[in-house]
């Protein structure tokens, strides 16, 4: 029963998923949730890109793989979070394996909210640093276990969009504790990013949340509908990234064609306030008309 298998898609990524095996299905199993993974302007802006800048980057951003396409996707990206900084990365879990490891060490501890996307988990692990987990959202138990480190440097790790449940974490009081006891908050909005906040700029963005204390992490292959992933930080943090964050020093960088795409995915995002709306409302139709007998739907908006 827990023999992982893939489904091999037919066609590319839709609201309906054909197989060789299987008759179409709706599917529910996508994280495209404005609908762009298959938008014909990214499509166009692919082809384009692709006749400016070939396949390939061809090395490393630090060899010669960084290309004017990623310094461009970047500062537009910092302009949309409203970050002084932003570094792209190849995908979402690169991006977390790379924050904790290059800012945190031997003697140093991570406060880690339970159900955290896996790669939070590897990301602690590969640090060193001590790794304390608090039950799912229990912001008393986070204060006592802040309260208990009395030394080494300190980061509360959480998604902000919780991927399997769906709730939402307690962002505000959490950057609250983080200026309390003197640590840094990473969040991880893979899954709120282009949905959340005006013009879709996210969970941080939706409770007008800024401090040099935070760092976020959002990927660009769900909303955005394209590849790839960003960290926004303070300029200070994001140059010390790009000095000692290894998932960025030692891989190829992400085709530049691809930094293009998104440049075009985010103007889509940013004006897809329809098709957000679109999305609430299916949200709120399945919910309505979904009556299970044997399940309970988890209280998610």
């Amino acid at each position: 029963a827990n023999h992982r298998q893939r489904k091999t898609a037919l066609g590319p990524c839709d609201t309906v998923f054909r197989s060789p095996d299987a008759d179409a299905l709706i599917s529910f199993a996508s994280n495209d949730y404005l609908g762009l993974a298959n938008h014909p302007g990214l499509t166009e802006a692919t082809k384009a890109g692709a006749d400016k800048w070939g396949v390939g980057a061809g090395a490393s951003h630090l060899v010669g793989g960084h290309a004017l396409a990623h310094d461009q996707l970047e500062r537009c990206l910092a302009t949309y979070t409203g970050f002084p900084a932003c570094l792209v990365f190849s995908t979402g879990y690169l991006a977390n394996l790379a924050v904790p490891p290059a800012l945190l060490g031997r003697g140093d501890v991570i406060f880690a909210d339970k159900l955290n996307h896996a790669s939070l988990v590897d990301a602690a692990l590969l640090s060193r640093a001590t790794l304390v987990r608090y039950p799912h959202l229990d912001l008393a138990a986070l204060e006592r276990q802040l309260r208990h480190a009395t030394t080494g440097r300190k980061m509360i790790v959480s998604d902000a969009v919780f991927s399997m449940d769906g709730d939402i974490a307690p962002l505000h009081a959490l950057l609250e504790l983080a200026e309390r006891y003197d640590a840094w908050l990473l969040v991880d909005d893979a899954h709120g990013f282009g949905l959340l906040g005006p013009d879709g700029r996210g969970s941080l963005a939706e409770l007008g949340l800024m401090s040099p204390r935070l760092i976020l992490m959002a990927t660009l292959g769900k909303a955005v509908g394209v590849a790839g992933a960003f960290v926004a930080a303070s300029s200070t943090v994001v140059e010390w990234l790009i000095q000692k964050a290894r998932p960025y020093i030692f891989t190829t960088a992400s085709p530049p064609l691809l930094a293009e795409t998104v440049q075009r995915a985010l103007e889509l995002v940013q004006t897809g306030s329809d098709r957000r709306a679109s999305l609430t409302r299916n949200i709120e139709r399945l919910r309505s008309a979904l009556h299970l007998q044997k399940f309970v739907l988890l209280p998610s908006r």
